[in-house]
């Protein structure tokens, strides 16, 4: 039986991707370094300085120390914030809500696991942070998915066993994460095309058919 629905954040509930572009844009940009959608997907799931190696890897001519790095990562994430302020419940995606409601019905708790920093303002700015009982995010966590790191600190939040637990992810990374937390993942958006996937879903409010 199936205690806790853990959901990913970006993708998933909200799609705020195209801010995430556009802010890394900004500063490979100005790096002169070469950054298109490829390499944005590269980055999806994967924490913010993770991110900024990955981005910083098509700069072989360039060296940075750790303090320049940090500093580029602290100008991506106030870029990002303010492109965050333009959120409302407009974005929250196609079924979100209902699905949302159809848990608190069936009396399963509901969770967000995230790697992003911004997810408890993200959640707020969109009017869906009272719905989770439990929400871990970049602040909680020192390892990125695929790592079941944050997957698991929910269930342990919710004091449920991973068993007891479904994730719902759009990232392959996302999904290879819960499958070694040793939970059922239903996948979206782009995740459908795993194969370690439990549950392949066409719409969110499908998972209801699940619980």
């Amino acid at each position: 039986m199936m205690r806790a629905v853990i959901f990913d954040l970006d993708g998933v509930l909200v799609s705020t991707d195209h801010f995430h572009y556009k802010a890394w844009k900004q500063i490979a940009d100005r790096l002169n370094i070469p950054f298109d959608e490829d390499v944005n997907n590269r980055l999806r799931g994967v924490s913010r300085m993770e991110s900024l190696d990955i981005i910083l890897s098509g700069a072989s001519d360039k060296q940075f120390t750790d303090d320049q790095k940090q500093s580029l990562a602290e100008e991506k994430n106030t870029v990002y914030r303010k492109f965050l302020e333009q959120l409302s419940p407009a974005d929250i995606l196609p079924g979100v809500t209902e699905t949302l409601e159809g848990l608190k019905v069936k009396g399963v708790a509901a969770a967000v696991g995230s790697s992003s920093k911004n997810a408890r303002f993200i959640l707020e700015q969109v009017g869906l942070l009272d719905w989770f009982a439990v929400i871990v995010d970049g602040n909680q966590i020192s390892r990125s998915k695929p790592d079941s790191e944050v997957f698991l600190l929910a269930a342990s939040q919710l004091e449920c066993d991973a068993s007891e637990c479904l994730v719902v992810e759009d990232a392959v990374a996302g999904v290879q994460a819960g499958v070694h937390a040793g939970m059922k993942v239903a996948a979206v958006g782009d995740a459908v095309n795993s194969k370690e996937a439990t549950y392949t879903l066409q719409r969110i409010d499908h998972l209801l058919k699940l619980i």
